[in-house]
């Protein structure tokens, strides 16, 4: 993929103005969290958020990178002093939240900056950034190739019980419903090439309300 040539006077620009939020989602398996791990290891010059949430860390998660392992009495005070740009409750079970002060340090430093998170999420970053007014944000849905490839995902995870899973697979149908209220889409054919084309999207941009059609990825 091709660099950024920025004279001098365009870095320093640049370094002047917030950066763009780039807020990624869609429905549970789709490789939200593959995809994201890809850019953290690729392009470190894009900023990642790290989310808290309730639940005990899976197989090779690490607290502080992959997520904030917090406890419940943890979290309720994050809710409360306000530290918490969005936060809900997934799959009836856990609470994940995004910390406020991160992303907003971030944005003002003028880093490209990515929230991967749930759609519940998205919604309240939408809703909250409508409030504000002032943030270059851009809405990206992760889909599966077909909802065939999205259960063999899930099921090939092997990291849910049964019950857990089928509760999973009937979120996914409420979730892909809500591909029309995002800006962009990307279908998550492959890991690296989803990757690439979302840090496209955020050094380049793209027009709202713009859809990458399947047969282009």
């Amino acid at each position: 993929m091709a660099e950024l040539d920025l004279t001098g006077t365009e870095q320093r620009a640049r370094a002047q103005r917030p950066g763009r939020l780039v807020v990624l989602a869609g429905p549970t398996a789709v490789g939200k969290g593959t995809v994201a791990a890809a850019i953290r290891a690729e392009h470190p010059d894009v900023w990642m958020s790290v989310s808290a949430t309730t639940r005990p860390p899976r197989p090779g998660e690490i607290n502080g990178v992959h997520y904030l392992f917090v406890s419940d009495e943890e979290f309720d005070q994050m809710v409360a002093q306000d530290q918490l740009l969005e936060w809900a409750t997934v799959h009836q079970v856990a609470r994940y939240g995004t910390p406020r002060g991160p992303v907003e340090e971030a944005l003002a430093a003028g880093r490209p900056a990515l929230l991967e998170i749930d759609l519940q999420g998205a919604r309240q970053v939408r809703d909250a950034l409508g409030r504000q007014g002032d943030v270059d944000a851009l809405f990206v849905f992760l889909a599966p190739p077909s909802w065939e490839e999205l259960v063999r995902r899930l099921v090939g995870r092997g990291t849910e019980t049964e019950a857990e899973r089928q509760r999973r697979l009937a979120t996914a149908k409420v979730e892909l419903a809500a591909e029309k209220e995002f800006d962009v889409t990307i279908v998550n054919r492959e890991v690296s090439a989803a990757a690439d084309e979302l840090v496209a999207l955020m050094k380049f941009g793209a027009p709202q309300g713009a859809t990458i059609p399947p047969e282009d990825q």
